[in-house]
């Protein structure tokens, strides 16, 4: 049976509220459903698109949640493209029942600080397959404010499949970790609002 959480309860005076913090976080990240409703992006998938706002996919629960953060990350990092994160991890949501706040607000942790690491760490990976990307050659270029032709000249070579299959690697990696790390947090904060009520409840009976 899907938990509710807790009801919001107001910090004492002079305190900083993580519940306030949170929130503020999610609204400023998280898609609503009416402004999925409105995208054109959504539009264009068709049949697809009203089930993206299904109230199911909005639901918090132990099983939605991890599934996504597992997509919002896999979708974050193997499809570095802003504006096409979002509408992705909702779509990759539909099959496996994930949750379409999570998963796009999971797509926020690639951006432009993080991008040029994650392209960076996935050249040596995709080598590993048998390329021959040289992580070296985009420093360069950008120190040269090489022109479009050489940068495109340089993805024609063997970096672009490297970078391909060093991201999908990645974007693996991370989705598994971030579904078994969101598993173990949403069952410790269960077991602490339990706890918690459990305690109210006793000193409620004295």
């Amino acid at each position: 049976m899907a938990e509710s959480p807790p009801p919001a309860q107001t910090p004492p005076s002079g305190q900083p509220s993580s519940q306030g913090w949170a929130r503020r976080w999610a609204k400023n990240n998280m898609p609503s459903r009416e402004q999925m409703a409105e995208s054109r992006w959504i539009r264009i998938f068709g049949r697809l698109g009203p089930r993206v706002l299904h109230s199911e996919y909005w639901r918090f629960t132990r099983r939605s949640v991890p599934r996504g953060v597992a997509m919002g990350l896999f979708v974050g990092v193997f499809f570095l493209i802003p504006g096409v994160q979002i509408i992705g991890a909702a779509l990759f949501c539909l099959p496996v029942r994930g949750n379409i706040p999570i998963a796009a607000g999971m797509t926020f942790l690639t951006n432009p600080f993080t991008t040029p690491f994650l392209i960076l760490a996935s050249l040596p990976i995709g080598n590993l397959f048998g390329f021959h990307a040289d992580g070296g050659a985009i420093t360069s270029m950008y120190e040269r404010s090489a022109p479009m032709s050489e940068w495109l000249a340089w993805l024609a070579s063997d970096a672009a499949p490297a970078l391909v299959i060093g991201l999908f690697s990645i974007a693996v990696v991370s989705a598994l970790i971030g579904y078994v790390i969101s598993i173990v947090v949403w069952r410790w904060w269960v077991a602490r609002k339990w706890r918690r009520r459990a305690q109210r409840a006793v000193a409620g009976a004295d």
